[in-house]
This record gives structure tokens, sequence and C-alpha cells, in this order.
């Protein structure tokens, strides 16, 4: 879908015009493609190329479910259940968001209003799930929220470097350490997610560092010490803007 609308209906804010999306050529040849899914062979691709394809897939679907609301919501969270009954048929079976995030994405952990893994034993589905959960997809997922990640096309041979470049610009917008009054504000992804990076805050912190500007990784080596020999650190996080993300739509500056 990107390939087709990215510079036709998604803005230089990642913001989208669902609107003129659904009346557009593109989207209509889009929709029409969508029916080889269900022909896929998951079997014949690499666990990168599969990885990339359900990236793709779960942003593609995110925006298809919106814009096929018949009303336009203010926010994603409007809409009852959406993540667990917007899905695909792909190669015969049937992949919610919640299944692709969870099940496939994650390497098959719980939701986080559950704790029970996405797919039960014996699930078909399960064997597609990846082997090592790669924290950076939170960084390439994009939710229908204007604090989501920019959207970006990935490929089995440009995950890594790409992978790389989304979880670089997150956590430029998102991640921030102020040493001069002991705190650490980022992104409520890292909040929800925590045990994707390591479990606790200092995990979360060592695990960011390597994407961080050169000043900010300084600022976070300082703060850092004194979460290990002082304790006095506070963690905060940013509120996530739940608003769609519609084109024309300013992130809330806090």
């Amino acid at each position: 879908m990107f390939c087709l609308v990215k510079g036709e209906c998604i803005g230089e804010d990642r913001g989208i015009d669902y609107d003129k999306l659904k009346t557009s050529a593109s989207y209509k040849e889009y929709k029409s493609e969508t029916l080889f899914l269900q022909t896929v062979s998951l079997d014949e691709l690499s666990e990168n190329e599969r990885e990339a394809i359900f990236i793709n897939l779960y942003n593609a679907l995110t925006i298809y479910g919106l814009a096929e609301q018949a009303t336009l919501p203010s926010s994603v969270l409007d809409i009852q259940q959406f993540w667990k009954t917007t899905g695909y048929n792909i190669g015969g079976l049937v992949y919610s968001l919640d299944d692709i995030e969870q099940g496939i994405l994650r390497g098959n952990k719980s939701h986080l209003a559950s704790t029970k893994p996405q797919f039960s034993e014996g699930d078909p589905r399960l064997k597609y799930a990846v082997k090592k959960l790669n924290p950076r997809i939170h960084f390439a997922l994009v939710c229908g929220a204007v604090s989501c990640p920019a959207i970006n096309v990935y490929t089995a041979d440009n995950l890594d470097k790409a992978l790389d470049s989304a979880t670089r610009n997150f956590c430029k917008q998102e991640v921030s350490m102020f040493t001069e009054v002991d705190e650490v504000w980022m992104s409520k992804i890292f909040l929800w997610y925590r045990d994707d990076f390591g479990g606790n805050a200092v995990d979360v912190i060592e695990w960011v560092m390597p994407y961080l500007e050169k000043d900010i990784q300084d600022r976070a080596v300082v703060l850092l010490f004194k979460i290990k020999n002082v304790g006095q650190v506070d963690i905060k996080y940013n509120e996530y803007d739940w608003r769609l993300n519609k084109l024309g739509v300013t992130p809330l500056i806090l």
C-alpha cells in the first residue's frame, strides 16, 4: 500500500489523508491485491522475509481498517476491539492485528491485557512466530495514533538497517535525559512493553542507549550511574497521544 499511496495520501508529518485515500485509484488497486494474500505460502519465506512482510501487513491493515470505517473516529480507541477484529486472510488463515503483533512479531507473547500467549498450543499460525523477539519492531508498527512511529516499507534486505533507523528516529523524538533534575522521559511503549527491553528501568535505558544521539548518550551514562549507585532518578513517561493519525493533526507538546 505504501508504495502506492505514500506520496499521494501520507504527509511528511506522518498524517494520513483518509478521505483522499478511500477515493483514490491506488487504494482500490490495493484492496483488490489483498485478495491474493489468501494464496501466499509463508512456508516458502525466510524468517527475515516473514518479519518484514508482517510488519508491512500490520501497518497496511491498520490503515485499511481505519479507512473502511463508515465514520472516521477521532481516535482508534473509539473502535471497539479494533485490534482483535481487524484482520487479513493470509495463506488460508486469518490474522488479526493482535495476532500479527503479539503472536507473530513478539514471538507469541501475551497481550498486555492478558497472561496467556496469543496463540495456544496447536494453533497452525504458531509456526510462523519469530523465534527471537526483536524489540525494534515496536518502532515500526503503526497503530493509528499520533504518537505512533512513522510509516516505512520493510524488506528482508533492508530490515536490520530500516529497524535501526526507525528506532533512532523514534528515540530522538521520545527519549530525553535531564541530568539537571535527575529525570528520564520516554515513550509509554517502554513502559507497556518493558519486558521486551529487559524488564526494569536500568535494562530499558541500557537497551536504548545505542540509538540515542551522542549528547543524550552522555547524559544517560550519568543517570545510569546515579540509578545504580544512588537510586535517585525519576523515570517518567510521555503522554501517549491516541488521537487519530490523520493529516493535519499536530502532535501535542507537553
